[in-house]
């Protein structure tokens, strides 16, 4: 019997996780039954929002049990088919399992096009990512010509490409990041009006100089300190689409900054939390939008990809440390 590698999930983490807190595990794979698929994976999607998963807390995903398989957004390649959907070698998308092969449902995964782009750009522009961007930034900020967008995490898969969509609907654009390399693929390749490298300087004086018409939608992937500079340069009726906030994600206390509720009353200004699955009824809407703009040549993305299974708990990790320009994705094997 063949014996597939696995991740698992073995202790929650106390503030930024370590690889102590996951195992290699083997398994069997399993054969598929009518109606199921055996999928190789090709590439894994590691992203922010797992590190929440792995708190025993309510939130809008339920988090990961123990000693279970940690999953997210997977591309892979069907080897073997009992479904009338699917035949062998067709690429499919879904939410499976960091291990090297999967026996899925049909209804779990859905086929993509790779002659429209690469496979893994259905985890990154084309993916979760680009439609988070899509929504949080058009449904919710709505950036109208001439406004003033800044956009925090810049350089990550969905600051990016909400600074991109900005720009196309006219916007002054704002990128935040956090090296020096990151602010040049920010201004020379995506073309962002300024971007500011927090690291190296004053975030607010650097923000009054980079916004001097205000600010009119912030779009928060980052908070604390960042997402506080913000609040005193909100123009009248300024939108704040609240995607993430990693630099909270890993802290053991509670995070206590400004108070935001005067700022949003003297600004009249909005501020709605988002997950991209409330747009579910719409991604079509959204993936045909940013497959258009990518065709176009309006939308350029990044990836970082990190070669090989046995590194995922490590491209995971580098996360935290800002070690990835657009997308963090691992590639596990090639597609055949």
């Amino acid at each position: 019997m063949y014996h597939l590698q696995q991740i698992k999930l073995i202790k929650r983490p106390s503030g930024t996780p370590t690889n102590e807190d996951f195992e290699f595990a083997e398994a069997p794979i399993g054969e598929p039954a009518e109606g199921e698929v055996l999928i190789r994976t090709n590439y894994i999607s590691v992203d922010p929002y797992l590190r929440g998963r792995m708190n025993n807390v309510k939130s809008y995903v339920p988090p990961f049990e123990l000693d279970s398989v940690i999953t997210s957004a997977v591309i892979g390649q069907v080897i073997e088919s009992k479904s009338t959907h699917f035949e062998k070698n067709d690429v499919v998308t879904g939410g499976l399992g960091w291990q090297e092969y999967s026996v899925v449902q049909e209804s779990e995964v859905r086929k993509i096009d790779t002659n429209l782009a690469p496979a893994s750009a259905y985890l990154s522009v084309l993916g979760m990512t680009g439609l988070t961007a899509y929504f949080g930034l058009l449904d919710i900020a709505d950036p109208k010509e001439g406004e003033t967008v800044v956009v925090s995490g810049a350089a990550g898969a969905v600051g990016s490409v909400v600074g991109q969509i900005a720009k196309i609907k006219g916007a002054h654009v704002v990128g935040i990041a956090g090296s020096d390399e990151k602010i040049e693929y920010l201004k020379n390749e995506l073309g962002f009006d300024a971007a500011i490298n927090y690291k190296t300087e004053e975030i607010e004086t650097a923000l009054a100089k980079a916004c001097p018409n205000g600010i009119d939608v912030y779009y928060e992937n980052v908070g604390g300190e960042i997402g506080d500079a913000v609040l005193p340069l909100l123009n009248k009726f300024a939108r704040i689409p609240v995607c993430g906030a990693i630099s909270a994600y890993n802290n053991k206390e509670a995070d206590i900054g400004l108070r935001v509720q005067s700022y949003l009353i003297k600004s009249s200004a909005l501020m709605q939390g988002f997950t991209v699955g409330d747009y579910a009824s719409r991604f079509k809407e959204g993936s045909e939008a940013l497959a258009g703009w990518l065709q176009a040549g309006e939308i350029q993305y990044e990836e970082t990809i990190t070669e090989g299974f046995e590194n995922t708990i490590d491209a995971f990790l580098d996360l935290f440390q800002g070690a990835n320009v657009g997308k963090a994705i691992v590639k596990v094997s090639d597609i055949e």
